[in-house]
């Protein structure tokens, strides 16, 4: 991929961004983030999935903790770019009332998951979801889309496409009221447009 883009003008990857921040629906494209105020935030919608141990997850099981919460699939590939990160946040945080939550969102069900989750090592919790959980989060027309939830179970901050790992961790320690160490989290450039760049260099 780097030959590729280095042959590429910055006008050309930038307009890239649209392509590969999100996949499917009508709001695909370059990716969109929300911030709501600690006033203003309303409970993220409940919901009880299956995980890949066939073990029930509810939302609000995890209230007192810090969630990010992820609609992906296999075939996206922006999701792809993201998993590792949730890996690190969830292994670098856990032990400070973070948990990462993944809901996928692929037709083939366990027969596509269980395998990706294998081959990439994920190490949260991923379910299965359906329309009717999407619903429940505006539709998710677009993949990947990321919540992140405060500890009293509130919507804090959303990402609709592929979103920075700086973003992610500043949120994070935002939520949890830490200042990690962030040399330690190796960080990637702040936006897609930015990520896309560096690989042209």
């Amino acid at each position: 991929m780097r030959p590729i883009y280095r042959s590429l003008p910055a006008l050309a990857v930038l307009a890239a961004v649209g392509i590969f921040s999100s996949c499917s629906g009508s709001k695909s494209g370059a990716s969109a983030a929300a911030r709501v105020e600690e006033a203003s935030r309303k409970p993220a919608p409940n919901f009880t999935l299956k995980d890949a141990n066939g073990q029930p997850v509810n939302l609000a099981d995890y209230r007192g903790k810090v969630v990010l919460l992820n609609f992906w699939a296999t075939w996206c590939g922006p999701c792809g770019l993201e998993i590792p990160w949730f890996e690190q946040f969830e292994q670098q945080f856990k032990s400070q009332g973070f948990a990462v939550l993944g809901v996928s969102m692929d037709e083939d069900g366990w027969s596509a998951v269980k395998p990706y989750m294998a081959e990439h090592k994920i190490n949260y919790r991923v379910m299965l979801g359906n329309d009717s959980v999407g619903q429940l989060y505006g539709g998710v027309d677009s993949l990947p889309t990321t919540f992140m939830i405060d500890r009293e179970g509130r919507l804090a901050f959303t990402h609709v496409g592929l979103a920075g790992k700086n973003d992610y961790l500043s949120e994070i320690q935002n939520l949890l009221g830490t200042k990690e160490n962030t040399a330690s989290l190796h960080l990637l450039p702040a936006s897609p447009a930015a990520l896309l760049l560096g690989a042209a260099e």
